[in-house]
């Protein structure tokens, strides 16, 4: 018999991920049991096993939902002409996309030590997709003359970890905007790599 729109399963299953994705960013993966995310949503530990396969299988999902999320809107997105402009295209989405999943990326940094190797293989080589759309706008520039960059891939891992860093401090009562959070970014990163 196929669900409806509104099932228990449609509506518990995203509530199940919610749960444990605050949960493992509150308190760490190997910290959560499978019991406490169930009591968070309200149904018998058991009852997990109708959504998921298991922990592991949990935290690779909320892993890979958020990288998959993250190449499909930034290959949607508009770059502009040449790799100065996508290269500020690609600052400021990184720091919108990420500051609306503080939880989201704390998972997808902090707990891939816990992954086991068949999936940490397949999380690598998706956050390595990312990381070389970064590599390439910075070979460009630097093969036109736009940027100097002695080490493209090196430059990548800098700048993606200045830019992930802003959702460990960034807060939306806090001083400053968002807007004025990308425009002081995408100097730092422009001065960072400007030939």
């Amino acid at each position: 018999m196929a669900r409806t729109s509104g099932s228990h399963s449609e509506i518990t299953g995203p509530r199940l991920r919610a749960a444990a994705q605050a949960l493992f960013a509150r308190h760490g993966y190997a910290a959560v049991s499978m019991r406490r995310i169930a009591a968070e949503v309200g149904v018998q530990a058991g009852a997990l096993y109708n959504y998921i396969p298991d922990k592991q299988g949990l935290l690779f999902e909320l892993m890979k939902s958020h990288l998959d999320e993250l190449l499909a809107t930034w290959e949607a997105l508009p770059k502009g002409r040449g790799p100065r402009d996508a290269l500020e295209a690609f600052t400021r989405f990184h720091i919108r996309f990420h500051l609306d999943r503080p939880d989201a990326v704390f998972i997808a940094y902090m707990e891939l030590r816990n992954l086991e190797p068949g999936n940490f293989r397949t999380i690598e080589a998706l956050r390595r997709r990312y990381e070389t759309v970064l590599e390439d706008i910075l070979r460009e520039g630097g093969a036109q003359g736009a940027f100097d960059v002695a080490d493209s891939k090196h430059a990548a891992f800098a700048v993606i970890a200045m830019l992930t860093g802003v959702t460990t401090w960034y807060r939306d009562e806090g001083r400053l905007s968002r807007a004025e959070v990308e425009d002081l970014y995408w100097n730092m990163v422009k001065k960072a790599v400007s030939a």
